[in-house]
């Protein structure tokens, strides 16, 4: 039994069901309440500085932080992370579900130790939802634009692409969130990747195999060397008085000098 296993049999319990609903519930309530003017954003952003100076309660309010976008954005956002982090409870299960999301987010929070006044998001934990779902489902269609169906591999591909040019070209404080989001993902499938991969070269060599195989001819003249691969109309026949097993093509089955 794997660690995983061991140790969702001792607290798989404990785990809270619906997780999903309940993170878009809070940062429903924390949006509103920054439209309202009620309360300042710059009060639930996380920074190490700010956790140094006892500012604990930001670690409880970090994963409720809103979409900072407009809120046609922010409403798209929800039903994505809906869409997704439901389908990855459902397939996993409530404890390993939070576990992924837990993990992301103490990798985000050791992040902000390293840059200690950089507010780190919770949006690159949204981005490995993403890259979960889009590798346990990847044939998923989602409409772009709401018109456009593309299979969510391929928008996976393109995150895949952003995060490779944010770790070359982007911030030291971009970089370490990426490796945050990314480091989340191979802890939990990168046992599966190396499957995959294993698994697919398996393939391509049988593939290959069989290509070598069915391409390989079947009948082959004695005299002139045509194959029912190169002259597939060709008739090709066996001499009886040939010692061993000599095909020939219809033009010298009675036309050839006997073989023994």
């Amino acid at each position: 039994m794997r660690f995983m296993d061991r140790l969702e049999k001792k607290l798989g319990g404990y785990a809270p069901r619906n997780l999903t609903v309940y993170l878009i519930a809070g940062q429903t309530l924390f949006y509103l309440l920054f439209l309202m003017g009620t309360l300042d954003p710059n009060q639930m952003r996380l920074t190490a500085g700010s956790l140094v100076q006892g500012e604990w309660w930001r670690l409880l309010l970090f994963p409720l932080y809103p979409p900072t976008c407009g809120l046609l954005c922010a409403l798209f956002g929800w039903y994505l992370f809906y869409l997704m982090g439901s389908a990855l409870e459902e397939h996993w299960g409530s404890f390993r579900y939070g576990l992924f999301l837990l993990t992301g987010f103490l990798l985000t929070v050791a992040v902000s130790f390293l840059v200690p006044e950089y507010p780190v998001s919770t949006a690159f934990l949204g981005g490995s939802v993403f890259l979960a779902f889009a590798f346990l489902f990847p044939d998923f269609p989602l409409l772009l634009f709401f018109i456009l169906p593309v299979r969510i591999k391929w928008l996976a591909l393109i995150t895949w692409l952003g995060y490779g040019y944010l770790l070359l070209a982007g911030g030291w404080a971009s970089r370490l969130l990426v490796l945050a989001s990314v480091g989340n993902f191979l802890l939990f499938f990168a046992r599966d990747i190396l499957v995959n991969l294993r698994y697919g070269r398996r393939q391509a060599l049988q593939r290959a195999a069989a290509t070598r195989s069915t391409e390989r001819p079947f009948h082959r003249c004695t005299v002139c060397g045509i194959t029912d691969k190169t002259h597939p109309d060709m008739d090709f026949r066996y001499c009886p008085q040939c010692e061993g097993q000599y095909g020939y093509c219809r033009d010298h089955i009675f036309n050839h000098d006997h073989v023994g």
